[in-house]
């Protein structure tokens, strides 16, 4: 009888260790593997090079190691790489890599498709499939890394959870995924350095400032007045405004912690004085930022972009109430790439 070998990835240290023991060998040999699973990113027990043979085809017999592949990558004329990432059950996710002169950020997926219904964006006409598993978030970054470290000559500095997928409703293994990619034994990276993305789920936004997390905070709010949010992103009737608002004060009061609008401004949706007015009014309740987004076309329907006058308005609406706001321009348009908006194109 067949029975499905365990990824060995989803076992603590602590249960590699025990295994070890209860097959007579030393727990110190679960610190090796453990290390070769995270910190030194193994496809395949054969990688482990510093363990005996037996031992790998001891660990074949009882595990498998379920790691992501770089199905295709595509290269953009300014720097910018989309991956399609093929999981181990054949789905395909994305994942960005995004190149600036200071900086390289990955963009990372944390569910097949999408369980929210944003009018814009690509990912919400695939449905939600399945969450991803800490691992293959993790494997997403380590991907990333490698091709910063290849194609740009430096470490990944900064990761963002904008890619397929809302976060926070798949928090436990997002959770996961951070604190290896956080942890010592795994990237090593700053806290500081990583940003979830969330289109407004209250509650979960007050579970993060229960938990005390450490990263930063990103609301995709496109709209400070409920009709036109409500419209924009179907889901948000379950998350009004005065609700979310009162989870970002919350949110601010334990952390101290910042938060970033992300902001898209779309003809004849959101781009006239009242919706200007109601984004700096929005802005004053906690202290924030805000990225005003370039819109990446994913057809010729109703959400196109908005005249530059428009942008340079709400520029100079936030400027004069003291908020700090930019302009993200759209990256990789060559390759249709654009964290928030990733069409499958598998």
């Amino acid at each position: 009888m067949n029975t499905v070998k365990k990824d060995i990835r989803s076992l603590t240290k602590e249960q590699i260790r025990d295994f070890f023991v209860a097959q007579g060998d030393k727990a110190f040999r679960g610190n090796q593997v453990y290390e070769w699973l995270w910190s030194k990113g193994a496809h395949s027990f054969d990688d482990m090079t510093n363990i005996s043979k037996e031992t790998r085809i001891l660990l074949e017999q009882h595990f498998v190691i379920n790691h992501i592949q770089v199905d295709t990558m595509q290269h953009s004329n300014d720097g910018t790489i989309k991956n399609a990432v093929r999981l181990h059950d054949g789905l395909i996710v994305e994942s960005v890599l995004i190149p600036t002169e200071k900086r390289t950020t990955a963009c990372v997926s944390s569910q097949v498709g999408c369980s929210l219904d944003c009018n814009f964006c690509a990912t919400a006409r695939l449905k939600r499939m399945r969450n991803l598993g800490p691992d293959e978030i993790y494997d997403q970054v380590v991907a990333i890394d490698q091709e910063s470290r290849l194609y740009h000559n430096r470490p990944l500095s900064n990761i963002v959870f904008m890619g397929m997928g809302e976060p926070l409703m798949n928090y436990p293994n997002v959770m996961k995924a951070i604190e290896k990619i956080t942890s010592d034994e795994g990237l090593g990276m700053s806290p500081k350095r990583i940003t979830v993305s969330t289109s407004g789920v209250s509650k979960m936004i007050r579970k993060m400032a229960d938990d005390e997390v450490k990263f930063n905070l990103a609301v995709s709010l496109h709209s400070a007045i409920e009709e036109t949010r409500n419209k924009i992103m179907p889901f948000t009737k379950s998350f009004p405004l005065q609700e979310l608002r009162e989870a970002l004060e919350y949110w601010y009061r334990k952390t101290k912690s910042k938060i970033t609008y992300e902001y898209v401004v779309w003809k004849g949706i959101n781009d006239d004085k009242k919706a200007i007015d109601a984004l700096v009014k929005f802005c004053k309740y906690v202290p924030c930022k805000v990225n005003i987004i370039e819109y990446n076309p994913i057809d010729d329907g109703e959400f196109q972009q908005a005249d530059p006058v428009v942008i340079d308005a709400y520029l100079k609406a936030l400027d004069n109430a003291g908020i700090v706001a930019k302009v993200r321009r759209s990256r990789g348009k060559d390759i249709d790439a654009a964290c928030g908006q990733l069409a499958n194109k598998s």
